[in-house]
């Protein structure tokens, strides 16, 4: 028992040390110049589905729920939306060039197609961000849509 509470004990140690690691949670600045939604004057339906499903990882205007501020889940977390901008940040999109933009289009439509995003944690997390098969149908034509115009 003793052997149990001296890990015990060590474990909040260390667990109450770790919430002194900074993550930064702030988000660029957002000109809406170059953000998707404007770009594309998109669809007030489209855009609720895109800022529900997905501008939370792939946009400059993440909200980080309260769960985020908890290490270690706050590094996963940050990782994640890290990882999300990298593939695609929508708040940038006029800044791509237009093999990039393309490639982001084809790379979104396969990901809404195969159900991989958004990712099944978000989701658990956030039940607005669950899609239904009409609602993805939705985003693909859209997004297939502009990839067929070229005006990308």
């Amino acid at each position: 028992m003793k052997t149990f509470l001296n890990i015990l004990y060590w474990f909040l140690i260390a667990f109450a040390l770790i919430q002194f690691i900074p993550v930064n949670r702030t988000n660029k600045p957002v000109d809406s110049k170059v953000d998707f939604v404007k770009v594309y004057n998109t669809p007030k339906k489209v855009e609720k589905l895109l800022r529900n499903a997905c501008y939370d990882c792939h946009s400059n205007e993440t909200v980080y729920p309260k769960y985020a501020y908890v290490a270690p889940i706050s590094w996963s977390l940050k990782n994640h939306v890290n990882k999300g901008k990298r593939y695609l940040n929508l708040s940038e999109w006029g800044t791509f060039n237009r093999d990039l933009k393309k490639n982001m289009l084809d790379m979104t439509v396969n990901s809404l197609k195969i159900y991989t995003m958004p990712m099944p944690g978000y989701v658990a997390q956030h039940p607005e961000a669950n899609l239904s098969k009409a609602e993805r149908i939705m985003l693909t034509q859209y997004f297939e849509d502009i990839v067929k115009t070229g005006n990308y």
